[in-house]
C-alpha cells in the first residue's frame, strides 16, 4: 500500500514539474539549468574537497566557472579578453586612461598574428583569419561595451594586416 502511495506522489510531482517546464520560456529554463549545474558542481566540489579528494574537485570547480556569465560573457571568454588587453597594454597599444598619448603606429605582422591568436608558421586561409576575427569581435565589439572601441579597432587592424600578409 505504501508503494502505491509513494508512486502516486512521485507521479504527481513529476507531472507538476513537467507542466511547469512546458509553460516556462526557454530562456528561464536555460538560466535555471545553468544555476542548477553551477550549484550542484560547486556543492560536489566542496564535498570532495572536504573529503580530501582535491584532484577530483578541481574539474568540477572549473566546470562551474565556465557556466557563470557576466554581461553575456563566460568566465573563459573574460580571461581571453583579459589576456588580449594585457598584451596590448604591454606593447603600448591600449590604455584605459583616455588622456594618455597612445602609440598610434600600425601593428607589425607578428603582433597582428598574436592578437588574432594565429600561428604564423602554419598555413592560414582567409577563412581562418575571418573566424579568428569574428571570435574576438564577439567578445569586444563596441555594441557590447563602449569601453572596448579601441580594442575593436586594433583587432580590425590586425585582421587587415594578416589578410594582406597571406595574400
Amino acid at each position: 500500500m505504501n508503494v502505491i502511495i509513494f508512486t502516486l506522489i512521485a507521479f504527481v510531482i513529476i507531472y507538476l514539474l513537467l507542466r511547469l517546464i512546458a509553460r516556462a520560456s526557454a530562456k528561464k529554463i536555460s538560466k535555471a539549468f545553468r544555476i542548477l549545474i553551477f550549484l550542484g558542481s560547486l556543492l560536489l566540489a566542496i564535498l570532495l574537497a572536504f573529503g580530501g579528494r582535491f584532484l577530483f574537485s578541481l574539474p568540477l570547480i572549473l566546470l562551474s566557472l565556465g557556466i557563470i556569465k557576466l554581461k553575456g560573457l563566460t568566465l573563459y571568454q573574460l580571461i581571453g579578453l583579459f589576456r588580449l588587453i594585457q598584451y596590448l597594454r604591454s606593447s603600448n597599444r591600449f590604455s584605459f586612461n583616455q588622456t594618455s598619448s597612445m602609440n598610434n603606429s600600425t601593428l607589425n605582422i607578428d603582433e597582428a598574428y598574436k592578437i588574432l591568436n594565429l600561428d604564423r608558421s602554419k598555413k592560414i586561409t582567409k577563412d581562418d583569419v575571418k573566424k579568428a576575427h569574428a571570435k574576438i569581435q564577439k567578445k569586444i565589439h563596441p555594441d557590447i561595451s563602449p569601453e572596448t572601441t579601441r580594442l575593436s579597432s586594433l583587432v580590425n587592424e590586425a585582421k587587415e594586416i594578416v589578410l594582406k600578409d597571406i595574400t
